[in-house]
């Protein structure tokens, strides 16, 4: 046979070896999900600017956070997946030391004790364990026979539990759920069978009770019942949630247009910048705007769980779903906290609301699909 025709007969999936690599391969960047970034740090600042009582100050810190978070992101891009793999249980490992350390000699502010001191700047290690523990499950859970048995079951939820537990004593709820679920998705996506999931509903549902007599603080218990009847206080424990449906409902359909909020121009809606900041945009942006922002959320999260499809390997395609659905689970746990059917618990709106330390952690997480999205293909021949 003919060298020409071997090349003409060759398959087009082994084609791919003879193209070079563009510049944004060879820079990491996954230029979808790097454009609904940007769109979504342009839009975020828009109504922050609003919600801030149009200070620049909040403004000017938090372009200084995307900046430092956009150069995080392209920073961890460039690290090889293997050497992710290698390195969490590593990281894991000074994580957990961290969380320790808070217990015993962190700082706090209005009852709770989650950060630690260095030459004057303060930090939270929980932090850290938004990504380490998905990374180093990932890991675990792709070097063993999938679904995973028993025994891995186990050292799994024993991974899961150890930060969990540290973070819940400082204490920490909102924080300590998010780093829970981070886990438990991924061992749901590495396909943990069903008679699993089951009991452990089952087990949840038998905690119930010894986690509200024994386990929550008295101020978790109220944000639980003013859950269920906000006007039972207000003036106290239910002012939060009504102004913030107040200023929902007052939006209607276009909203009362850019810095024209009353509720939070006038000081009724608390925390307008951070945790309620969707409060702001549903009054001056109506209902069109939270569809849009809605959809920017949905064309980021089909972006992340295409990019799990893709995945070259069992790491890399647990990471990337278990990274993009924890992003799902921060945009419908601040959305339904602020719009009153989940309890307040002071999780953040992903990239919109004012914030510096969860945002460096999420971009790093952005660089990690990006990680997993230009991985060097592999062809077998």
């Amino acid at each position: 046979m003919k060298t020409g025709d071997f090349r003409r007969r060759m398959p087009e999936a082994h084609a791919d070896l003879r193209r070079k690599a563009n510049v944004l391969q060879v820079l990491h960047i996954d230029l979808p999900l790097l454009v609904l970034l940007l769109a979504l740090a342009a839009f975020g600042l828009t109504v922050l600017y609003s919600a801030a009582g149009s200070e620049l100050h909040y403004v000017k810190r938090q372009s200084v956070f995307f900046v430092m978070g956009f150069i995080g992101m392209f920073i961890v891009a460039q690290i090889p997946l293997a050497m992710m793999q290698r390195w969490a249980p590593w990281v894991y490992a000074g994580g957990v030391l961290l969380l320790i350390l808070v217990l015993l000699v962190g700082s706090g502010a209005k009852g709770a004790q989650r950060w630690l001191g260095v030459g004057g700047f303060r930090f939270q290690p929980s932090e850290i364990l938004k990504l380490a523990v998905p990374v180093l499950l990932a890991g675990y859970l792709a070097r063993r026979i999938l679904p995973p048995g028993f025994k891995h079951v186990i050292w799994s939820l024993v991974l899961i539990g150890l930060p969990t537990v540290l973070i819940l004593k400082q204490p920490d709820l909102g924080t300590s759920l998010l780093i829970a679920q981070s886990g438990l998705v991924v061992l749901f996506f590495a396909g943990l069978s069903w008679r699993y999931i089951i009991g452990a509903l089952l087990l949840a549902l038998s905690a119930v009770y010894p986690m509200w007599q024994f386990v929550m603080h008295p101020y978790q218990k109220q944000r639980v019942l003013t859950l269920l009847n906000p006007e039972a206080d207000k003036l106290g424990a239910g002012w939060n949630i009504i102004q913030s449906k107040t200023a929902i409902g007052s939006g209607g359909l276009e909203g009362k247009g850019w810095l024209e909020g009353t509720q939070s121009h006038l000081n009724f809606l608390p925390e307008s910048h951070t945790d309620f900041i969707i409060a702001v945009l549903a009054e001056e942006f109506g209902l069109v705007g939270v569809m849009l922002l809605m959809a920017l959320y949905l064309l980021l999260l089909m972006r992340g769980f295409y990019i799990a499809l893709r995945a070259q390997d069992s790491f890399g395609r647990l990471l990337a779903g278990a990274l993009t659905f924890t992003l799902f689970v921060y945009v419908f746990v601040n959305m339904g906290m602020v719009s009153g059917l989940l309890p307040v618990v002071g999780v953040p709106l992903p990239l919109v609301s004012h914030g510096g330390t969860s945002l460096l952690t999420l971009m790093a997480g952005f660089g990690v699909l990006m990680a997993i999205s230009t991985e060097k293909r592999r062809v077998t021949l």
